[in-house]
C-alpha cells in the first residue's frame, strides 16, 4: 500500500492537513496509508528538535509527503538551527528535493477576488520552478564584527554549474509539456551567480530547440507579473527569487491560500505543501482555507504516484466548489475550513 507521510506541523497545518486526508480518502479510498509525525515547533516543544530523527525516518520511507506550515512565535528566540522554518529546509536537503513546482492559475470563480483587473487576472496560468538546495538559504552564512566594530550579517548566494543546469532541464521539460515557453529569471547586470545562471541555462538550451527561451530580470519580472502576467508560461529561478516571485503571484490569483506546491527529488518523490505559512493568529479558530494544501494533494497525485485522473477529479471538485460560492475568510466568504472542505467532498 502506498505510505503517505503526514507532517502537520504549526499553526493551521493540522487543519488543513485533516480536512485534505478527508479529500483524498473520498477519491483514493484505501489505496493510500497515511502515518503523521511532528515537525516543525510542535515538534521541537515534543521532541527538542524541528526535524527528530523518527519524522526524517518517516519521510525516507514514505511514497509521498503531505506537509502542513512551519512556524511558531514562541520559537523566534530560538538559535537557528532549532527554528522550526529549520524542518523544510532540513527535509529539502535530506531528501534532495531541489524542483519546487509552484503553478498559478485563476479560477474563473474567483476573478473578482484578485487585486489585478479581472481582464488582466484571467490570463493568468503559469508555472514557477525554483530551485531549493542552494542559492543564500543555504550557502555560508553568519555574524561577525568589522575592523571599525561593527556588526555585520552576512549570506553568501551561490550556484555551481550542475545545479543550474538541473532545475533548467527541469523548467525546460515543463514548459515543453505546457505552452512551450520558457523564461529565466536573474539578475545578471549584477550578481556573479546569475551570470552563471544565465550562461548554463543558454547552454543547456541548446537541448531543447522546441522551447522558446527568454530572459528576465527579477525586478522586472515581479513588475511584469501584475502588468502583463499573461506572457509567462513556465519561469525558471533561484531560490530567493522564486521564494518571493511565487508569493507574488498568489495574490496574484485572488490568495495565497490557494496555491499549492510541489518539491520534487531527481525520481518524483515530493513533498506537498501550500505555499502560506502557519498563521498562528487564525490556528485553532478554523478559518485557515484548506484548498491550496488540497490541490496540493492533487498534485501528489499527479507527480508522485501516478494517479492523475483522481488530480483531475479533486482539481474539478475545487473549481465546482467555487462555482456553488463557496468562500473563506480570504476569499471574502463566511465558510470555516471544514465547511469548505464539505463543499469539496459534495462536490466530488
Amino acid at each position: 500500500m502506498t505510505l503517505i507521510a503526514v507532517l502537520p506541523g504549526d499553526g493551521i497545518g493540522s487543519e488543513v492537513t485533516r480536512e485534505t486526508i478527508r479529500v483524498l480518502e473520498r477519491v483514493c479510498g484505501d489505496r493510500l496509508s497515511y502515518e503523521e509525525a511532528p515537525v516543525g515547533g510542535a515538534a521541537y516543544k515534543a521532541k527538542g528538535h524541528p526535524l527528530p530523527p523518527e519524522t526524517l525516518d518517516l519521510a525516507r520511507r514514505a511514497d509521498a509527503i503531505l506537509f502542513g506550515a512551519v512556524g511558531d512565535p514562541d520559537c523566534d528566540r530560538l538559535e537557528r538551527h532549532l527554528r522550526p522554518e529549520q524542518a523544510i529546509l532540513g527535509l529539502r536537503k535530506e531528501l534532495a528535493l531541489f524542483a519546487n513546482l509552484r503553478p498559478a492559475k485563476l479560477f474563473a470563480e474567483l476573478a473578482d477576488a484578485s487585486t489585478l483587473r479581472p481582464e488582466v487576472a484571467a490570463q493568468i496560468d503559469l508555472m514557477i520552478i525554483r530551485e531549493l538546495n542552494g542559492d543564500v538559504y543555504f550557502g555560508e552564512k553568519g555574524m561577525r564584527t568589522t575592523t571599525s566594530g561593527l556588526r555585520e550579517g552576512y549570506d553568501i548566494m551561490s550556484y555551481d554549474e550542475s545545479e543550474v543546469r538541473r532545475i533548467a532541464r527541469i523548467g525546460f521539460e515543463t514548459a515543453r509539456a505546457r505552452k512551450g515557453r520558457l523564461c529565466s529569471v536573474d539578475k545578471a547586470n549584477v550578481l556573479e551567480t546569475s551570470q552563471l545562471w544565465r550562461d548554463v541555462v543558454i547552454e543547456t538550451a541548446a537541448e531543447y530547440p522546441d522551447i522558446a527561451l527568454s530572459h528576465m530580470y527579477v525586478d522586472n519580472a515581479a513588475m511584469q507579473l501584475v502588468r502583463n502576467p499573461g506572457q509567462f508560461d513556465v519561469i525558471v529561478t533561484g531560490n530567493l527569487f522564486g521564494d518571493i516571485l511565487s508569493d507574488q503571484a498568489s495574490m496574484c490569483v485572488g490568495s495565497i491560500g490557494l496555491l499549492p506546491s510541489a518539491s520534487l527529488d531527481a525520481n518524483s518523490k515530493g513533498l506537498y505543501e501550500p505555499i502560506h505559512g502557519s498563521a498562528p493568529d487564525i490556528a485553532g479558530k478554523g478559518l485557515a482555507n484548506p484548498l491550496a494544501t488540497i490541490l496540493s494533494a492533487a498534485m501528489m497525485l499527479r507527480y508522485s504516484l501516478g494517479m492523475a485522473p483522481e488530480a483531475d477529479r479533486i482539481e474539478a471538485a475545487v473549481s465546482a466548489a467555487l462555482a456553488t460560492g463557496a468562500r473563506t475568510a480570504d476569499l471574502g466568504g463566511s465558510f470555516n475550513t471544514t465547511a469548505m472542505a464539505d463543499a469539496v467532498l459534495a462536490a466530488l
